[in-house]
């Protein structure tokens, strides 16, 4: 169960931490309504397809030893994620002028995403190795933690649109700080997680 609960953190964090598709769905979402973000959140269900199963086959094929210190690397860049968010990132309101406008959300999202390194470094440094290690343990720990970790990612994008959605003036720049500062903190324990699993033996 601790493979699910580091891929609801992970994914909670990964979520609302500022990055070009947060922007984007935000954008989208103050632009055209409710369902142009929702569009825009759910392209990682689409690009992350190809990443996951790249990242999977190139972990798969190592040892133990280098999928512990992979882990090991992946939980401290993704703690280091979260405390870079919380102390500097959440101190700055977002931005979401700076995305340019479309007419098709989804691809604009999927363009977004498959141009940002954010998937790749994530899956090939901390997510392919714990989703490695949880699917040899058992199966079901490797499908909970791929449903956890998108279900939180895709779902906390989609509640920000949707509070963008009810009125601007209702997401106040506090209150966006504060987004940022769960993000952040998410991120942290999901990095401390994956480091005291990889330092352990538990992957």
């Amino acid at each position: 169960m601790t493979e699910i609960a580091t891929g609801l953190a992970l994914g909670l964090g990964a979520g609302i931490a500022p990055g070009p598709l947060l922007t984007l769905v935000l954008t989208s979402t103050l632009e055209r309504g409710f369902g142009a973000g929702l569009r825009v959140a759910l392209a990682p269900l689409i690009t992350d397809a190809p990443i996951v199963a790249l990242s999977v086959g190139a972990v798969s094929s190592v040892g133990e030893g280098v999928l512990r210190g992979l882990a090991l690397a992946g939980g401290l860049i993704v703690a280091g994620l979260g405390v870079h968010t919380v102390a500097g990132s959440a101190r700055s309101a977002f931005s979401p002028r700076e995305a340019a406008a479309g007419r098709r959300d989804l691809w604009r999202g999927i363009a977004v995403n498959l141009a940002s390194p954010h998937p790749w470094i994530f899956w090939l440094s901390a997510g392919a190795p714990l989703l490695v290690a949880a699917w040899r343990r058992a199966p079901w720990l490797g499908a909970g933690f791929l449903v956890a970790f998108y279900g939180l990612l895709v779902g906390s994008k989609i509640v920000v649109a949707w509070g963008v959605a009810l009125g601007r003036e209702r997401l106040t720049p506090p209150w966006r700080r504060r987004l940022l500062v769960v993000g952040g903190l998410a991120l942290v324990a999901g990095g401390v997680a994956l480091v005291w699993q990889a330092a352990a033996g538990r992957l």
